[in-house]
């Protein structure tokens, strides 16, 4: 299972989004895409998941290009989780993953018993079995976006793409849902994530791609890519990276630089 994407353009009229974009990611591989707003990180995604054809380059899935596989075809192999999900009703969260296998219900027919065998793997992949009966709108922040990732894996597809999964989300909730995506990138699901946070990029990318002006600016394992020139590049700020040993692994993490007259502020959540 990868992605791979050659030679990408993208632009508005004449405004120039996304150029010269090449990359591939494969089963297993959580990765990561870093850039400041307006960088073309969602715009990047939009190509990916095919709700554009009008660019330049190829996306590859498993080697053929996007463009030849119609809406239903892309949705088996790839599923979207966006920044968050405001629901317009109170289903419950059973019924709100139950909706990932909207595609694979013909009509007229209602969802058998390998839809809900589904929904009830992926609750328990992210433990949330508990949560099965609640209303989706009075759970928490962080737990609805579990049920979201659920609702993503009934799908049965292997590669994730995530908008920014974690960004309404207070510190405990980032690393409980992190963690977990993380897990199943050890079952073989390929995640491609975008993020503000590089302390994210740090604890859990196995690579980081950076993007500055619609351009590649870094590529590769985080703790070489995200260096104090390329958080300048990156953010506009200076940052400080360190290391910590963590058990058998060796974190890098960064900190605002706190010379000069404008002092730069990292969060870490």
């Amino acid at each position: 299972m990868s992605i791979a994407v050659k030679n990408l353009s993208f632009a508005y009229g004449s405004h120039k989004v996304l150029e010269d974009i090449s990359f591939t990611a494969h089963e297993g591989e959580m990765v990561y895409v870093l850039g400041a707003n307006g960088a073309g990180k969602s715009t990047l995604f939009r190509c990916i998941l095919g709700l554009t054809d009008s660019y330049g380059g190829k996306v590859l899935l498993n080697g053929h290009d996007i463009r030849k596989f119609n809406p239903s075809q892309l949705a088996a192999q790839m599923a979207y989780i966006p920044q968050n999900t405001l629901p317009t009703f109170s289903y419950s969260v059973e019924e709100t993953i139950l909706m990932g296998r909207a595609a694979f219900i013909k009509p007229f027919h209602s969802p058998g018993k390998k839809d809900y065998a589904l929904v009830r793997d992926a609750m328990r992949q992210l433990n949330i079995e508990k949560l099965a009966q609640k209303s989706f709108k009075e759970i928490s922040g962080g737990e609805q976006q579990l049920v979201i990732i659920a609702r993503a894996l009934v799908q049965q597809t292997k590669i994730l793409i995530m908008d920014e999964p974690t960004s309404s989300l207070d510190f405990g909730n980032q690393l409980r849902v992190l963690r977990k995506v993380k897990e199943l990138t050890k079952k073989g699901y390929l995640v491609i994530l975008s993020s503000h946070n590089p302390e994210h990029a740090f604890l859990f990318a196995d690579r980081v791609l950076a993007l500055a002006d619609g351009k590649i600016a870094g590529c590769g394992k985080p703790e070489e890519v995200l260096t104090k020139k390329l958080m300048q590049k990156l953010y506009k700020e200076e940052v400080d990276i360190g290391q910590v040993q963590w058990g058998e692994r060796t974190i890098s993490y960064c900190l605002p630089s706190l010379g000069g007259e404008n002092e730069a502020y990292v969060s870490v959540g």
